[in-house]
């Protein structure tokens, strides 16, 4: 058994709580108190001498088997390593596919959701890829859900000209799909849209939520910051009642806190938008020098850099920004154990200095980063 008091922190779960001690056994959160002592049980002790604590954060889209190439076999981008998670404060990722469900394999994205877990990083994944009919392990969206541990959803594309230009009633039935899936395995289910830079942007979307305003809970758009119009009608969508994601990385048309702060002031409230990074796409750039492209993977830390500005920037309490990446979605994606401070939750955590710098993480229990630096990296990784 596995037992660590941490002492002295400052919490955010994410309402403020104060200074409190945390009990953890075996990955999970036992106790927020005052003052916990344990007289006859060995235990370890972290110190957290009054830096801030926060829910390990959230990444509900990101390329953790690397995405598909844009340009030749060679732009095909490379699988995540645990360390680079840790980096950020990233304690659970959601994993899926892109464009590219023919190289990238649904096998292959839940080995590395288990290896993730093995060391006690949280780590989910959706079915699917852009493309409908969708392609699943099993013989449908719903099977997949049932009886696939780590599937909690599935991915669909439209209005993007890589997309399959799913129709209304194509959509409605994927919904039913991770509906259907996810009342019998308790997992809540989830279709997650892309949204491309096409016209028709997420007018299916809004008709749905219009017309059935109960399935709304099971349709999660992403990309909504991409154009201003779109952002828009996601506005309109998350006044119907949906949560909406604004990717941190990518193509967007202001910067993610600022796109957030405009739905606040249009009415949509915190806890209907998401942050996620799109993390470790493929991205290319010309070198000025040589005009030829140059590759790099869509970076991870975007979701900590635009929580930092939504505080030092925005003026946003703390206890709100946490939000996009703890609380919202876990709720989102359904994750009961995630995204809070709280008895019976995950023992992930970040820790802050008192200027939001990252200093210190733990996932599931495990001491990764401390003062700053890591402490701990996966298999294949060097300190």
């Amino acid at each position: 058994m596995n037992i660590t008091i941490i002492r002295n922190a400052n919490i955010y779960a994410p309402e403020k709580l104060g200074i409190k001690d945390l009990l953890v056994c075996n990955g999970k959160i036992i106790m927020v108190d005052e003052k916990i002592e344990l007289t006859s049980v060995s235990h370890s002790k972290i110190d957290a001498g009054g830096m801030i604590v926060t829910p390990g954060f959230i990444d509900q889209h990101m390329h953790i088997i690397g995405a598909g190439g844009k340009s030749g076999y060679f732009s095909i981008t490379p699988e995540v390593q645990p360390s680079e998670l840790i980096r950020c404060g990233t304690t659970t990722v959601v994993g899926l596919l892109g464009t590219d469900g023919i190289t990238k394999e649904l096998t292959t994205l839940y080995a590395k959701c288990k290896s993730l877990e093995q060391y006690g990083i949280g780590a989910y994944m959706l079915t699917s890829y852009f493309a409908v009919p969708p392609k699943t392990i099993m013989n449908s969206v719903a099977e997949d859900m049932l009886f696939i541990d780590k599937i909690i959803g599935c991915k669909v594309a439209i209005s993007d000209e890589r997309c399959s230009f799913p129709t209304k009633e194509e959509l409605l039935r994927l919904i039913n799909q991770v509906h259907t899936g996810g009342l019998t395995s308790g997992k809540g289910g989830v279709l997650h849209i892309h949204l491309g830079a096409l016209p028709s942007r997420m007018q299916l979307l809004l008709e749905i939520a219009r017309e059935y305003p109960t399935l709304v809970k099971h349709i999660s758009p992403t990309h909504v910051g991409r154009t201003a119009a779109l952002f828009e009608e996601a506005v309109e969508f998350a006044l119907l009642g949906g949560m909406i994601d604004i990717t941190t990385g990518g193509t967007k048309y202001d910067e993610p806190y600022k796109i957030l702060l405009h739905g606040l002031e249009k009415g949509v409230p915190i806890d209907r938008m998401t942050f996620s990074s799109d993390g470790n796409a493929g991205m290319s750039k010309k070198d000025p020098e040589t005009g030829e492209l140059v590759f790099y993977k869509a970076p991870l830390h975007l979701n900590l850099q635009q929580v930092q500005k939504l505080v030092k920037e925005g003026g946003l309490p703390l206890e709100e920004a946490l939000r996009p990446v703890t609380t919202n979605p876990a709720k989102n994606m359904t994750l009961r154990t995630k995204g809070r401070v709280a008895p019976d939750c995950d023992a992930d955590f970040c820790l802050f200095d008192n200027e939001l710098n990252l200093q210190g993480v733990i996932a599931g229990g495990v001491e990764w980063m401390r003062r700053g630096q890591l402490v701990k990296v996966g298999n294949f990784e060097t300190l």
